[in-house]
């Protein structure tokens, strides 16, 4: 491991996320976004749209102005073999393994997905921890996001609180979906504290599946595209039974 991964790794374990500029190389870079692209031109699912979740911001159905504008491609890992290769690219793996200190295997259930975020129709995403709707013997996984354009405020880019991920709330915190509660004044004081890192075309945010963390809408007038995967330690199983293994996992091998 080199010496500023050290260091980032341990401003992960200290904040809760890291910005690792540059992670994604510019020829890897352009073949991602290339076929980021295409992958949305064909429309192809599986295919989370924004109307099916009916975020702030998204149109109330699929037959309305708007209603087919798309949120993520799923299973991104089967959808492209340049998806495939950079979720299991040597330095993914290295880095990982710096953090878990043991063998690491990718989530195709948990993200695993090219986020779009659309202007007009693109949907803000209230204030959340991943690990909600995740089953392992431990809340340990980490997400890395990376970035294939610019990410700005103005586009829609993502918030994080910063050592949220060592915090603990009561379960009444939260709402239904498990969202942190906007009428709360103590939840207020909690993401006044957040951050939203600039991130050039290339740079990767690492996060903790507990980080507190939300993204705005896009006022720009491009569509933004990142790439999402989940990663964990191979002693961190997915509990029996649930949809965290319903899908085969991947491990990352040297």
């Amino acid at each position: 491991m080199t010496v500023p991964w050290r260091a980032q790794v341990e401003q992960l374990k200290d904040k809760g996320y890291v910005v690792v500029p540059g992670f994604a190389p510019p020829e890897r870079l352009a073949k991602l976004d290339e076929a980021a692209k295409t992958q949305l031109a064909a429309h192809l699912g599986p295919i989370e749209f924004e109307a099916d979740l009916h975020y702030p911001g998204a149109p109330r159905s699929r037959t309305e102005a708007g209603g087919a504008t798309v949120r993520r491609l799923l299973d991104a890992y089967a959808r492209d073999a340049e998806f495939a290769a950079w979720a299991t690219a040597p330095h993914v793996r290295e880095w990982m393994e710096a953090y878990f200190g043991e063998a690491v295997l990718m989530s195709r259930v948990h993200h695993n997905c090219l986020m779009t975020k659309h202007p007009l129709y693109g949907s803000m995403t209230g204030w959340h921890r991943d690990i909600r709707f995740w089953s392992f013997e431990r809340e340990d996984l980490m997400s890395v996001w990376l970035a294939l354009g610019d990410e700005t405020i103005d586009n829609g880019a993502l918030w994080f609180v910063p050592g949220s991920h060592r915090a603990v709330f009561d379960a009444d915190r939260f709402d239904d979906a498990k969202f942190f509660r906007a009428d709360r004044a103590d939840n207020a004081e909690v993401v006044r504290t957040a951050e939203s890192p600039r991130l050039a075309a290339g740079d990767a945010v690492f996060f903790h599946c507990n980080t507190l963390h939300s993204a705005g809408r896009n006022l720009s007038d491009a569509v933004k595209f990142s790439l999402v995967y989940t990663y964990h330690g191979r002693s961190n199983a997915a509990q029996a039974g649930t949809r965290s293994t319903s899908k085969p996992e991947v491990e990352l091998c040297p």
